[in-house]
């Protein structure tokens, strides 16, 4: 037991599931202001410009059944939340590819610059005393 509990440790303090426990974390909470962007601000004109449709009140009722001394509720199939929730997964899934685009866009053109060369060492005071003589020499 004690070896299972050291290599869940082991693994939870690795930086990969720290970083992916981050990234659910960022991600419900980009989900949220996601769906409050599409209901609270897309939606609405796009249902006005339909006829002042709201698509979270389009569903189908479903007749009642009659079970003798009681009445079923009816039930009602929601599509119009279905419209809604596949609008916000379209929305994620489109800013999670602008997202992945950026980064790779990024790291290409990090990939893409040389490395500066390194600037010539500065000749020691033997090479430029040499140099001097060299030159001396030519001149004679």
């Amino acid at each position: 037991m004690s070896k299972f509990i050291n290599e869940f440790k082991e693994f939870a303090v690795k930086g990969n599931a720290v970083d992916m426990a981050v990234g659910v974390i960022i991600g419900g909470a980009f989900g949220k202001i996601v769906s409050s962007i599409v209901d609270d601000i897309i939606m609405p004109p796009i249902g006005w410009l339909i006829g002042g449709v709201n698509f979270s009140d389009l569903k189908v009722t479903l007749p009642a059944m009659d079970m003798g001394l009681e009445t079923t509720a009816p039930a009602t199939i929601n599509y119009g939340n279905f419209i809604q929730t596949a609008f916000d997964f379209v929305v994620i899934a489109f800013c999670v590819f602008l997202l992945v685009k950026g980064i790779n866009k990024l790291a290409r053109k990090k990939q893409e610059e040389p490395a500066a060369p390194a600037p010539a060492p500065e000749p020691t005071a033997e090479e430029k005393l040499l140099a001097e003589i060299r030159d001396l020499l030519k001149n004679k």
